[in-house]
């Protein structure tokens, strides 16, 4: 398997990038969720360069219309925190799944019941690579009606409905733990049955297979292309994106990032809101000319 861990002796700074991988919420996106027109035109701008762009998201494929028409050439995005990796030239709900890393039930259901026994009030739901399952008692954090109801064991066991299709993640709620310790406590809790990361500002967790992660499915997609991780440019704000900070030539924590993020990068750039990915953009374009 391709490694997701950064040699330290790298010299990435003498390579050229022939990549770049951003996240997109609190990264890429203003706050409104919209794509500036200086980001267009940096993203455009680096695709006429001869630099490819990945998205490297937490987000589920069914929400990738909003950069849909900025992926240029090769049409790819990686979804679900490494869980999937999506052709988008399709269009909104037309999107073909490449490559799907999924989360095995066995190991799901254990990380259920861990974690509900580590830290009693935990709620839960499904991500599959087609539909959203969660159970009862989980509060609307998105935008959109469950296909079903029902406790996680249910959703996760073999006679539900949609027990043939793969699981991509789970997401774990608690409604009154610290983000940042919750997190410490499910990945004592769950230990290697599966990857444990957060994105939301809330006490929300998103639970992968093991060895699932941004970084991990960055770099299967470099090694197919032959780039190695000196060549690729890494911009993220929250916890989900360490681990790829870490693993790339040149990355940058965005002026509105984690502070386990801005730890984690080699470089900052300003905020989300200030088209922080843009102006790294335009500097990298601007030194291959």
């Amino acid at each position: 398997m391709t490694s997701a861990t950064r040699q330290p002796d790298t010299a990435a700074e003498t390579l050229p990038p022939r990549l770049i991988a951003t996240d997109l919420d609190g990264t890429l996106l203003r706050d409104d969720k919209s794509v500036s027109p200086r980001t267009v035109a940096a993203l455009a701008a680096a695709e006429e360069a001869g630099i490819e762009v990945f998205f490297v998201t937490g987000r589920p494929a069914r929400w990738m219309d909003v950069v849909s028409d900025h992926v240029h050439g090769h049409g790819l995005a990686i979804c679900g925190n490494g869980a999937a990796v999506v052709d988008l030239h399709g269009g909104p709900g037309a999107h073909k799944f490449v490559k799907v890393r999924e989360l095995e039930r066995e190991n799901a259901l254990d990380a259920v019941r861990l974690l509900r026994d580590a830290a009693p009030g935990t709620v839960y739901a499904v991500e599959q690579t087609y539909g959203f399952y969660q159970e009862p008692a989980y509060p609307k954090l998105h935008m959109e009606i469950p296909d079903s109801l029902a406790p996680a064991e249910t959703l996760l066991g073999p006679d539900h409905r949609a027990a043939a299709e793969p699981v991509l993640k789970i997401l774990a709620y608690h409604p009154e733990i610290d983000p940042d310790a919750f997190l410490t406590l499910a990945r004592l809790a769950i230990g290697d049955r599966a990857d444990v990361t957060r994105s939301s500002p809330s006490a929300l967790l998103e639970i992968s297979g093991p060895g699932v992660s941004k970084a991990s499915t960055l770099a299967l997609c470099c090694a197919e292309r032959g780039i190695s991780h000196e060549e690729v440019v890494a911009f993220g704000d929250m916890p989900n994106d360490v681990e790829m900070l870490t693993w790339a030539g040149r990355s940058y924590a965005m002026g509105n990032a984690h502070p386990d993020v801005i730890a984690a990068a080699s470089g900052r750039t300003v905020a989300n809101n200030e088209d922080g990915v843009a102006v790294v953009i335009e500097q990298l374009v601007a030194e291959r000319v």
